[in-house]
């Protein structure tokens, strides 16, 4: 739904170029209408991780911080969607700060998680923990003092895209480059996590997060036997959960999610496609009453 809704808000962007009143209108109500799913979507991985047995270890920490940080630049991103807003707010830092939570902090950390989680599995070495986290909790600290302080300085007026700036802008302009170089920091402690791995890294154990493997197959069957009744406690009592996705019981309740989702939009499609015939054959019949 999320991609779908997204072909219909494109002009959120252009609120400025000179739209009537009803393409303004339109489009603000859809991208507001985007944000339901979206918001779904956000309260769908915090039930995840509710229902599910959690490891604090740096994969999962970075994916908090991306929830987190996620859900900031989704929230002024609905500010941004009001189309009398957006035009007092065009070119202003309060859109650099909105997009750069929600697509470049919210990538990066996405990124970071999958880069915990995996590369021991793809060297071959375990990395620091100890220095992994410490770049979590840097960079965490250092993206927000840098991003943060844009959305208060767009809100006073501040340009975009403009190197200069009055002494009015100043203060905050200060807070946010000593948040650049925490981040600067935060990346040199990332270089040297890789580097101490391939270094001097142990090596990788098999099955890193203690997976307990249950095949689709095998979980259909037992849910259909009501051998296994889904609660709260199954997580704990088969160490499942967010950060154990490879191949534990999480995983085949998702592709059975999927499946139904699957099933379910192509009879979304199959309905729509039957009332626009039905649709067509009614106005057909209807110019062809007029016409004799």
């Amino acid at each position: 739904s999320i991609g779908v809704s997204g072909f219909f808000v494109w002009v959120h962007h252009m609120f400025v170029v000179g739209l009537d009143v009803d393409s303004r209108a339109y489009f603000s109500a859809a991208t507001m209408i985007i944000a339901v799913p979206t918001g779904i979507k956000i309260f769908s991985w915090l039930a995840t991780l509710y229902g599910g047995y959690i490891s604090y270890k740096t994969p999962i920490l970075f994916v908090l911080g991306f929830i987190m940080l996620f859900t900031i630049g989704g929230v002024s991103g609905i500010i941004l969607s009001n189309a009398g807003l957006d035009i007092a707010f065009h070119d202003t830092m309060y859109v650099t700060g909105h997009f750069h939570y929600v697509s470049s902090m919210g990538a990066v950390f996405g990124i970071f998680c999958g880069f915990y989680y995996w590369i021991e599995k793809i060297v071959g070495l375990q990395y620091d923990t100890f220095w992994a986290n410490l770049h979590f909790f840097t960079f965490f600290i250092g993206v927000n003092i840098t991003f943060m302080p844009l959305h208060f300085l767009g809100l006073a007026g501040m340009p975009r895209r403009i190197a200069d700036y009055p002494d009015f802008y100043r203060g905050w302009n200060v807070i946010s480059s000593v948040g650049s170089y925490i981040s600067l920091i935060a990346t040199c402690i990332f270089v040297y996590v890789v580097y101490t791995m391939l270094v001097s890294g142990l090596k990788g154990r098999k099955n890193p997060y203690n997976n307990s493997y249950i095949t689709y197959s095998r979980l259909v069957y037992l849910l259909l036997s009501k051998k296994i009744i889904l609660t709260k406690d199954i997580a704990y009592n088969f160490q499942f959960g967010f950060q154990d996705v490879g191949s534990s019981l999480f995983e085949c309740i998702i592709d059975l999610h999927h499946d139904i989702m699957f099933l379910l939009i192509w009879i979304t499609f199959f309905v729509a496609f039957i009332i626009l015939i039905i649709i067509n054959i009614k106005k057909l019949s209807f110019l062809s009453l007029n016409y004799f």
